[in-house]
């Protein structure tokens, strides 16, 4: 039995507050052929609710998740993509519904992928675009609000169309080291940030523009696993070093000390 390409794309909706916009949600995934659904501190619900709002989709409820955090939800994941009618400042990788489509089955053959919606009043905050690797604005008139599930509809019928009859076979991964999931890259911005408080950097700038200025960089670059890995492992010889140059200075500065009021430095034996 072959797999369906769009049983990589997982929808996570971030603090959905209406059972409603959960299950029309759910329809759209049973319209569109997209199967799971990670719900991020939602609103309280019940499977019997859902069901009859969204008829005939138990196969999709019964695969929903709800968890605490963004880290549950997109550890796995190789490609995250976060839909917002607000624009940044920041140089993100932007996208619209039919070119976002093409990007996500295209990672999608290389592990899991998410495409990422906000709370009905707020959108998502900045903790959940942080994650994104593309972010994705549906074109519309200047009244850009939309209703959360006709959000995702948009999104899943742009997947739905781009995949064709949505049965294409997962192909095996194009490259030898695979690609980066969520939790590697979060571990590298974490080495990144201490690497760069050891050498002060951060002395006269300020930390969160410059750590979400480097996250905008490093997702467009899209490095792979092993890739990662190396720059991981300079940033933490960074810290190492420093580390290394401080215990040395605070020696030195030891055997400088006074021996006495007004001494000159004890010299070593000979």
């Amino acid at each position: 039995m072959t797999e369906s390409i769009l049983h990589r794309v997982r929808v996570v909706l971030f603090e959905p507050q209406d059972p409603v916009n959960i299950a029309a949600a759910v329809r759209a995934m049973k319209n569109m052929g997209v199967r799971d659904l990670v719900l991020v501190r939602p609103v309280e619900f019940t499977a019997y609710r859902i069901e009859g709002i969204a008829h005939d989709t138990y196969d999709i409820i019964e695969r929903i998740r709800t968890v605490d955090s963004l880290d549950e939800a997109l550890a796995d994941c190789v490609h995250v993509v976060a839909f917002s009618a607000r624009r940044r400042r920041h140089k993100w990788d932007l996208a619209t519904p039919r070119t976002m489509a093409a990007r996500v089955l295209e990672s999608a053959h290389e592990g899991p992928v998410a495409i990422m919606f906000g709370r009905e009043d707020h959108g998502l905050p900045n903790e959940a675009l942080d994650r994104a690797h593309t972010l994705v604005t549906i074109p519309t008139t200047a009244h850009a609000s939309l209703n959360l599930a006709q959000a995702v509809l948009v999104a899943l019928y742009e997947l739905h169309i781009a995949a064709g009859d949505a049965t294409r076979v997962v192909a095996p991964p194009r490259h030898d080291a695979p690609p980066a999931t969520a939790e590697q890259f979060e571990r590298l911005y974490q080495d990144i940030e201490r690497a760069l408080s050891a050498i002060e950097f951060f002395k006269t700038r300020f930390r969160d523009h410059i750590m979400r200025s480097l996250r905008s960089l490093y997702f467009r670059a899209a490095p792979d696993a092993r890739e990662i890995e190396l720059l991981r492992a300079m940033n933490i010889e960074v810290v190492r070093t420093m580390e290394r140059i401080r215990r040395q200075g605070a020696a030195g500065n030891e055997m400088m000390t006074p021996a006495g009021n007004g001494d000159a430095p004890t010299a070593p034996d000979a």
